[in-house]
């Protein structure tokens, strides 16, 4: 019997040949700066492998999108911490880091948000963090923008550029890489837990 999530990336990559591959691929991202805890580099990877001639199509879309929902949870912090932003922080069990996040916002905005923006540090925290803390918006969406873009540009850049052999390799070593991307989202919130 077929791996369940072996079963979800083929269900995903499938959608990489419809109209609503680009679309999910919008809305995962703008859900994953704002609340949702999946990354969009799963889907923008398999949308690549199985269209490559659109890789720069789709990492402008993550891209903007990524933006839109760091927007979002900006004013998620900003105006409806207490309703909504509140109960996310806690989902996470990231208050302590929460507050933390503020001080590296005092000491340098810009540069919280970039690096948050590129690595696998849970960006939710940092967007509605900037939002609580009153950071600059046009500073935050900035920074945003270059960091978010560079992420995923760089993921659409390797994979156009491999090629097929990125859709083989992924094949091979599916579950590996599925350990090694589960792996990456945990070292991102135990870096915003105790390294920030």
């Amino acid at each position: 019997m077929k791996n369940p999530i072996k079963r979800l990336y083929d269900w995903v990559l499938s959608w990489a040949g419809t109209p609503y591959g680009a679309w999910a691929l919008f809305l995962l991202a703008v859900a994953e700066s704002s609340f949702f805890p999946v990354p969009p580099d799963v889907l923008l990877i398999a949308l690549v492998i199985a269209i490559p001639l659109k890789a720069f199509r789709y990492a402008v879309i993550c891209s903007i999108g990524s933006v839109a929902g760091g927007g979002l949870g900006y004013l998620i912090g900003w105006q409806l911490y207490e309703i909504i932003g509140k109960s996310i922080i806690d989902l996470y069990q990231l208050n302590e880091a929460f507050q933390k996040v503020g001080t590296l916002y005092d000491e340098n905005a810009f540069w919280a948000v970039m690096v948050a923006g590129f690595t696998p540090i849970p960006y939710k925290v940092f967007t509605i963090a900037a939002g609580v803390f009153r950071v600059d918006f046009t500073v935050f969406i900035i920074a945003s923008i270059i960091s978010r873009s560079a992420r995923f540009f760089m993921v659409a850049a390797i994979l156009y550029f491999i090629g097929p052999k990125a859709k083989i390799f992924i094949n091979k070593y599916f579950n590996l890489i599925t350990i090694a991307f589960i792996a990456l989202a945990i070292l991102g919130f135990v870096m915003i837990k105790y390294l920030c």
